[in-house]
């Protein structure tokens, strides 16, 4: 299912994934939402934890409707953000990946590896997961209730 809905979209990252947050933060805003950027904002040494803490909490505190997470490989942002009770960040590698973690987990973060992912398909994975809906109902909304 698709959607057309506008969004406000927080984007977080470390040193390691801003430049492609910056790419992603032009691509939100030209799919028409709303870019809310968290930071980093230099390629100066921090902490993927802190971002991806600081991503969470605008996320729960209803600051932004959705998230995207970047560090090196996703990996540690997303490890992070999922520490969160209400969170559900999908690391994706693509377009049908991220449809996927839409569909069927209703996952409300976007985690993406600046390392390991081109910006094309980083932007790919970017206008899929804003543009999918949870499918909801039967086996899909039951497991996504056990996540918490």
């Amino acid at each position: 299912m698709q959607t057309t809905t506008s969004r406000r979209v927080a984007l977080a990252s470390d040193h390691a994934g801003v430049a492609l947050k910056d790419a992603l933060k032009q691509a939100v805003e030209a799919l028409g939402h709303t870019a809310l950027d968290l930071g980093t904002h230099t390629d100066a040494s921090v902490d993927y934890p802190d971002f991806g803490d600081k991503l969470a909490r605008t996320i729960l505190a209803g600051d932004a409707e959705v998230g995207v997470a970047i560090c090196g490989t996703g990996i540690g942002i997303s490890i992070a953000a999922n520490r969160h009770k209400g969170v559900r960040a999908a690391l994706c590698h693509d377009a049908t990946s991220a449809r996927l973690s839409r569909q069927h987990n209703d996952a409300n973060v976007l985690a993406l590896g600046a390392r390991v992912i081109g910006a094309e398909v980083a932007k790919d994975c970017l206008a899929t997961f804003l543009a999918t809906e949870f499918e909801g109902g039967g086996r899909h909304s039951g497991r996504v209730h056990k996540l918490g």
